[in-house]
């Protein structure tokens, strides 16, 4: 299908544009080299409760229950669990407010997401701190704190030589 230009006597004729559900997705939802095919078992395997914090990726090659483009990269919440399907809560940006969006996803889209993982690692970090520190009789801090500048120090014993530049070093002449 080719489509003329207005006004032109016919020398110039463009490609139709596409705006359809999934334009400009050509890269977005294409599978890396040797991942291409169908997903792995496990995929379905996978246990999603609600409240659990998932990450919305379009799997290219199942075509069912694929959310928009839009979503893909997006972080949301269950809220719905069914028998292949969760129930995404999404934030989205629409003139300037920030709209909860609830979206059914099929679970080969969605993976359970990290962004917790640093946290609850922290979490058990500091119990261990705190436990340690009540078995001492100490007081501890398992705040955060930024990284400090390192410690200065002094040379001992140093040898200073002046260096001076050999005029026309490394040039003919």
């Amino acid at each position: 299908y080719q489509r003329r230009v207005h006004g032109d006597s016919g020398s110039q004729v463009t490609m139709p544009h596409s705006y359809g559900y999934r334009a400009g997705t050509r890269y977005l939802f294409a599978k890396g080299f040797k991942n291409k095919g169908v997903p792995a078992p496990n995929t379905y395997l996978r246990v999603f409760k609600m409240g659990d914090i998932v990450d919305v990726k379009g799997d290219g090659s199942i075509h069912k229950g694929m959310p928009h483009k839009f979503y893909h990269g997006k972080t949301g919440i269950v809220w719905n669990v069914t028998k292949r399907a969760v129930g995404v809560e999404v934030n989205k940006l629409v003139r300037g407010k920030i709209i909860p969006k609830r979206i059914l996803i099929r679970i080969e889209h969605v993976k359970h997401s990290k962004c917790r993982q640093s946290f609850l690692d922290r979490v058990v970090a500091n119990e261990a701190v705190k436990q340690q520190a009540k078995k001492d009789g100490l007081k501890r801090s398992t705040k955060r704190a930024p990284a400090q500048p390192r410690k200065g120090g002094f040379l001992k014993k140093v040898n200073v030589v002046d260096l001076q530049p050999i005029p026309f070093a490394g040039i003919p002449v």
